[in-house]
């Protein structure tokens, strides 16, 4: 019998000890913090269902990733707010759309920041479904040119790297391709490679404008109950030319993430998402849990599970509590 010689508790005596053998690390520079954009000036907005999340008019979205850059979260993603929506999202490629006048603002305000921004139709659409409809079916062949013309707008306002969440069949190719034939070819795509048609989307939306008008989005999005044709999304992706991949959500899918951490050899981040995040505020406010130490429970089981990057709305107080 390995007891009394094995005693595992020796290196859980003391918190340097534990700090030592740790397996797995939290840092904020493994965070990227989502920002909403709408249009104005001096408008900060609280998300009432996101306690902690505003929407924010370009300029103080800077100030927001500056101080977020000096916490150490050097990484942001955009999602923009229009005035006007149509049935096909044009505004979504708009130069002076809130995106790309909010990328140009960070890139002055912060320059070292990494400003990734959502390529989607969902916000700018007045259906709210995330690419161009025939009937009541989003139509996937048209959507992606509309996609590659929003992520080329970005690139051109200054984006470090475009992150399609669409879910349209061979929407990273055709932004390669896009991106490759104006000059762009040193700009990464990070693919929303195995997103999911999730329950725990519903905050999101109230922030972003963006729920649909009819019906929901499991025709595109993926079934939650497969795992292996997650593997087959994103080893598709990255055969299109994605330089990085996303597993959206992520509490709920760790093992989608151990599996296409094992099935690639490129960046993999995963989005903790907004009902999760609601979730934990929600609970806390209750005095149910302890808000601090669960949250950085969760996104250490993220970073476990083979994340190499987090997409979470705890980015700024879980880089303070790390400081």
């Amino acid at each position: 019998m390995s007891f009394p010689t094995h005693r595992y508790r020796r290196l859980r005596l003391t918190e340097s000890l534990r700090e030592m053998v740790r397996e797995t690390t939290l840092a904020p520079s493994d965070f990227i913090a989502p920002l909403f954009v709408v249009p104005g000036e001096g408008v900060r907005q609280p998300v009432p269902s996101m306690p902690g999340v505003d929407r924010t008019s370009c300029e103080l979205a800077a100030k927001d990733a500056k101080e977020l850059f000096a916490l150490g979260v050097k990484s942001v993603i955009l999602f923009g707010i229009p005035d006007q929506k149509d049935a096909a999202g044009t505004s979504s490629a708009d130069p002076e759309g809130p995106v790309c006048k909010a990328v140009r603002a960070i890139k002055s305000e912060s320059p070292g920041t990494v400003v990734m921004t959502d390529i989607c139709l969902c916000e700018y659409t007045d259906h709210g479904h995330c690419g161009v409809l025939s009937g009541e079916t989003v139509d996937n062949d048209p959507t992606l040119r509309i996609l590659a013309e929003e992520a080329l707008a970005h690139a051109k306002a200054g984006a470090d790297v475009v992150a399609p969440s669409d879910m349209m069949d061979g929407r990273v190719a055709a932004i390669r391709k896009a991106l490759d034939a104006s000059g762009f070819q040193s700009v990464p795509i990070l693919s929303y490679a195995a997103k999911y048609a999730s329950g725990f989307y519903g905050p999101f939306r109230e922030a972003a404008e963006s729920t649909p008008s009819f019906g929901d989005r499991r025709a595109y999005q993926m079934d939650p109950a497969n795992v292996r044709e997650a593997v087959k999304e994103v080893l598709s992706d990255v055969e299109e030319g994605a330089d990085l991949v996303m597993v959206k959500p992520a509490m709920a899918y760790l093992d989608v993430v151990r599996a296409v951490k094992e099935a690639t050899n490129v960046p993999l981040a995963a989005y903790n998402v907004s009902g999760e995040y609601a979730m934990v505020k929600a609970a806390e406010r209750n005095g149910w849990i302890d808000g601090k130490r669960v949250t950085l429970e969760i996104l250490t089981s993220i970073r476990r599970a083979g994340a190499d990057l987090i997409l979470t709305y705890h980015a700024k107080e879980a880089a303070t509590w790390l400081a």
